[in-house]
């Protein structure tokens, strides 16, 4: 049996180790992948769990919302790796919605607990996130800014899912003479 406690304790100290060297303004996003199967011991999309998905998500929520952070959570391949967020995210980012609504076996339990804690929660396809964290292998690198730079936690894995996280900066660019406000 999987210990939720465990769970939710691996997710905020993971993302805090993440948002210390990430640091993350008001109003930027943080995009989580998650697989509650990976989590669990098994084969990502093969044995979903709400709870699991509940866990991680409050978790999150709890860590992110203080720091007016807004999370976006990614669905699996079924529903084409969109995303929930809240409305007014969307809206600020002129991000435009599509029409599907996450399920267990397309979108996955993490997003349906998105789904269902959000205040008004809307569906997207494409984001610009400023750092994620990738619980299970679940792909977030093509939400997450250009330029990547990972980031290595204490926490390598929540329950038995591997876990990746991901900051972004600012494109370097210029030459030999080129100076950079930027800490890299």
């Amino acid at each position: 049996m999987i210990d939720l406690t465990t769970i939710a304790t691996q997710v905020k100290q993971g993302a805090n180790e993440l948002l210390a060297q990430a640091k993350l303004a008001a109003g930027d996003v943080f995009v989580l992948g998650c697989s509650t199967s990976e989590i669990q011991g098994e084969h990502i999309g093969q044995d979903s769990s709400r709870e699991v998905g509940r866990t991680v998500v409050k978790a999150l929520r709890e860590l992110l919302v203080p720091q007016q952070i807004q999370l976006a959570v990614q669905g699996c391949e079924h529903i084409n790796r969109a995303l929930t967020v809240e409305r007014a995210v969307a809206a600020a980012h002129n991000w435009e919605i599509v029409s599907v609504v996450p399920a267990l076996h397309a979108g996955g339990a993490t997003q349906m607990a998105a789904f269902e804690s959000f205040a008004d929660p809307v569906e997207i396809e494409h984001i610009t996130a400023q750092a994620g964290m990738d619980i299970g292998d679940t792909a977030i690198g093509m939400h997450v800014k250009f330029v990547q730079i990972p980031v290595r936690t204490s926490i390598q894995t929540v329950g038995s899912a591997h876990t990746t996280y991901l900051r972004s900066r600012p494109k370097l660019i210029g030459g030999a003479r080129a100076q950079y406000v930027w800490e890299a």
